[in-house]
């Protein structure tokens, strides 16, 4: 992370201040932390505000921070239990201390009221960081193309290697270790391989069950690279999987095509997910599509913005996000079809290559 960089999202997290009410920030999410500082370790916090800004952390990071966290803050070493050492990086006179309330435990929170001095408040503060990581800048685009670059060449190393005949969790052992030996820092989550009715499951943890001929199987994968995410789903086939299940794959890449053209910046979240739910209902799958179309991806594989019948709020340039409906039928099969995609004024960019014709694989 650049200096220049990481100072304009401190500097930007300043402008957000008075709008939460609070002085300053408590920033003890580690997701959140990388964002702001470009440190990567697991045990650090820092404190942001107008004319504050300071991290710490204990000895067992202090030349790591030395070369990872922006220049900008002040970088303090401190004894291992960071908690005992938050009064000393407030400064003097009285502070509304906004704390990350959706990360702090009642217990670490309840420790803290009684370590902090009667000039400090405590306010609870939620989604600050989360909303500035929601937007996307160029360089942090550019990561997620490489990550997803990166999944989409392991993902097709496992396909040309044939699926029938082997194990749901050897094939998402060997999509792992290809990401790994093609650069990861490691999956974006443990993937999904899921055949036949296990495929029904949205969730599914793969199995030591063989992939039987004429079945679809669902594959969820995704590469961590850089520290940001990629997100993708194929449903293939081991051979001809039967009428049925073409029809309903046919479906889901219809909606999966309209959830597509319904994104652009402007766009009502909800409606988007709309736009291909509209799809599967009208097809009398509706039953059968039961979760979001959608969710952020980048430092974290799942976050704002969430694309649901619920959502509230729009898309906006930079987003990035998943499109992703599923029909799933119980004991019988499931398909889903996701690509990640970068909200643009007009459209998306999609970022994911691998088609999404349906492949059979031999």
């Amino acid at each position: 992370m650049s200096t220049a960089m990481s100072t304009d999202r401190a500097e930007r997290l300043v402008a957000l201040l008075p709008e939460a009410g609070v002085d300053a920030l408590l920033v003890t999410d580690l997701v959140n932390l990388r964002y702001l500082t470009g440190y990567i370790g697991t045990n650090g916090v820092a404190v942001v505000g107008p004319g504050i800004r300071v991290f710490a952390t204990d000895f067992r990071y202090a030349a790591q921070i030395a070369e990872q966290v922006d220049r900008t803050f002040e970088r303090r070493e401190v004894p291992r239990n960071l908690l005992a050492a938050i009064p000393e990086l407030l400064g003097e006179g009285e502070l509304r201390l906004g704390f990350e309330a959706s990360h702090l435990p009642v217990s670490i929170y309840t420790s803290l009221l009684g370590l902090l001095p009667e000039r400090v408040e405590l306010v609870a503060v939620d989604g600050l960081i989360e909303r500035m990581r929601a937007v996307k800048d160029a360089g942090e685009i550019e990561r997620v193309r490489e990550a997803s670059a990166l999944a989409d060449a392991a993902l097709e190393q496992l396909l040309a290697g044939g699926l029938a005949g082997r194990t749901e969790r050897d094939a998402a052992l060997e999509l792992e270790v290809a990401m790994r030996r093609l650069g990861a820092e490691r999956a974006s989550f443990e993937p999904i391989v899921a055949a036949g009715p296990h495929g029904a499951l949205p969730h599914a943890s793969p199995r030591e069950v063989e992939i039987g001929h004429g079945q679809l199987v669902v594959i969820d994968w995704g590469a961590q690279l850089d520290g940001y995410c990629s997100d993708c789903t194929r449903t293939v086939a081991t051979g001809d999987p039967g009428a049925q299940a073409r029809d309903v794959y046919g479906l889901v890449l219809e909606a999966q095509l309209a959830g597509l053209r319904a994104v652009r910046a402007g766009a009502e979240r909800r409606a988007v997910d709309a736009a291909a739910r509209e799809v599967i209902d009208a097809a009398g799958h509706g039953e059968h599509f039961g979760h979001g179309l959608g969710h952020g991806v980048g430092l974290a594989i799942h976050e704002d913005p969430r694309l649901t019948q619920t959502a509230e709020g729009q898309l906006e340039a930079g987003n990035v996000v998943t499109i992703e409906p599923g029909v799933y039928i119980p004991k019988t099969f499931g398909i889903r079809i996701e690509d990640l995609v970068v909200v643009t004024p007009d459209g998306c960019e999609v970022v994911t290559s691998i088609s999404k014709e349906l492949m059979v694989i031999d």
